[in-house]
Parts: C-alpha cells; structure tokens; sequence
C-alpha cells in the first residue's frame, strides 16, 4: 500500500470521525444518514485497493469538508445564542433571589394580619364605647396605619377609582359621626351582636388610596376601613368585579412566580435551540444525501462540483 494511499484512508477515517461526533451532537436523521453512507464509501475504497483513492479525497474535499465546516458554524451559533439564554436564566433567579430575600415576604403578611385584625377590633370596641359615652377620646390602636404602609404595594388588590368611589359613599344619616371616626349605624350592630369578632380580608387601593376589607367571623359579612377618613362602611364584594380573590399571591410573589415559569420555558428553549438546524438546509443535507446514495455517484464524482457547492454557499449566508 502506498504512503499517498495510506495518507488518504488515515486523513478519510479522522473526517468521518468527526462528522459522527456531529450527527451525535444534532442528533439529526439527514446528518446521521450522510455519516453512515460516508463510512460506507471509505470501506468500498479501503476494501477494494483498485479503486482510485483520489475520488476518496475528492469525496470528501467536496461532501464532508463542506458539511462539516457548515455544521460546526451552527453549532457555534446556536451555542451563542443558547449562552444568551441562560444569561436571561441567571438574570431572572438572581432577581428572584432579592424578591425572595425581602423583609416583607408571605409569612410576615400573615403574621401581620392576625396583629392588625386585633387592632382593629380592639379598635371597634373603643370606637363604641367613645359613642356611647359622647368621648372625645381617640379611639384607634396604635400604629394602626403601619400594615397597610408596610403591605399595600405588594399585597393589596388594585381597583379602579369608579369602583374606590362606590365603596366609600354613604348616606350621613345612616352614620354615626364623631371627632374621630365615622361608622354605618348598621355596622356598629352588627358588631356589637358579634362581640367584635372580625378578621382582615384583603385589602384594595386605588392609586394612593387604600381600604382595607374585614369579615365577620361569625357570618358572611364584610365591612371596610377606609384609613385617610376613619370611615368604617358595610360593603358587598359581590360589588367588586374584575378582581381574582383565589390568588393569595402577593406582587412580589406572582412576580416570582412569572419569572419561574418563564426560566422553565427558557431551559426548554435553550435545549432545542442548541441542535437545531434551519430548515432549509435539513433539505440541502437531504438532497446531499440523495446524491451520495446513488450507486453511479463515484463515477460521476467529478460532475458534482457546482452542487455540491452549495453547501459552501451556505458558509458565506447570514443565516447565522
């Protein structure tokens, strides 16, 4: 065996070793299809020393080298753009990392409720006996506007000014009124028959303004705090529409959320994007492959100089 010979089945094995470890890659059938019929060319000329080994080179100069060359520029593409991706990942759980580490999280919330329903409980009961006795003295637990300061942001529910407006109206002679706070005379009895045994509900705000809705207890019955006034009204909720009262979720929380569901997506994506190969040139691969398959295509080899350029043409495209 002659050392040009030797030289061209050694330089044909190294080609179509690669050309494996990227139909491995793609995992792609137009690729693993030319692997397998390139490996069954380089037996034929191995096998059979009459034939000419330069169509071996001539093969591969213009099928394999081209091919290859083509493959790896996507594969260096879509590597890019996949490292572009887990990029956006790591943004997104480190922003989800602060929004998990702030002081104001789910647990403090309700925590912080169960203080605030006692507060204004405690509240409603002073407010009663200021009313009964014709007090001046201030009614309100200290610091009662804090929760709402603290939470609203995050936890409470946005309302349009329509519906902010509907809530709080009322009629004054239905109410009592004082110095200190205004309460819906029905809201009082309702209180007093329930010995005061309220809890918060959700809380609203619409722009700057914020209330705060409780429920009895005891009953299906909600009232709201309307804390820039001290205006405690009855209110129906069946009132409210547009508003998700299922999702417990504050802002923070349906934004981390979001974000969650969109890095699922985003680590789908990425692995799809890194072996994934136009359209267009799964065709020319597949034409290829045609043309490699035919049984008289090596001793028409020489006649497949400008088709087989195609894939050369495609290395020049800004298709990647």
């Amino acid at each position: 065996m002659d050392d040009r010979r030797v030289d061209i089945l050694k330089t044909s094995r190294a080609e179509i070793g690669r050309l494996q470890l990227l139909s491995a890659f793609f995992e792609e059938e137009a690729v693993y299809k030319i692997y397998l019929r390139s490996q069954v060319i380089h037996q034929l000329f191995e096998q059979n020393e009459e034939l000419d080994i330069d169509k071996l080179e001539l093969f591969h100069i213009q099928f394999t080298s081209s091919l290859i060359e083509l493959l790896r520029k996507i594969k260096k593409s879509n590597e890019k753009n996949v490292v572009l991706i887990y990029d956006e990942i790591q943004l997104n759980k480190e922003l989800m990392a602060k929004m998990s580490d702030s002081v104001f999280s789910e647990k403090n919330f309700n925590l912080d409720k169960q203080r605030q329903s006692l507060k204004i409980n405690l509240s409603l009961r002073k407010l009663f006996e200021v009313l009964s006795d014709l007090s001046e003295e201030f009614p309100f637990a200290k610091n009662i506007n804090t929760f709402s300061s603290r939470y609203a942001k995050d936890f409470y529910y946005d309302i349009s000014a329509e519906q902010f407006a509907m809530l709080t109206s009322y009629d004054l002679k239905d109410m009592y009124i004082d110095a200190h706070a205004g309460i819906e005379r029905k809201l009082m009895g309702l209180l007093c028959k329930h010995d005061f045994r309220t809890e918060f509900f959700y809380g609203l705000k619409s722009g700057q303004l914020i209330i705060e809705i409780y429920k009895f207890i005891d009953i299906d019955r909600y009232f709201l705090f309307f804390n820039n006034r001290n205006l405690f009204l009855l209110c129906e909720l069946s009132e409210l529409t547009g508003i998700d009262w299922t999702n417990n979720l504050s802002e923070k929380g349906r934004i981390v959320q979001e974000l969650t569901h969109k890095n699922d997506k985003l680590v789908s994506s990425a692995a799809t994007l890194k072996t994934y190969i136009p359209l267009e040139i799964i065709d020319l691969l597949e034409e290829n492959y045609t043309k490699i398959s035919d049984i008289d295509f090596l001793n028409h080899l020489n006649n497949y100089d400008v088709q087989a350029n195609i894939l050369k043409a495609m290395l020049k495209t800004d298709l990647f």
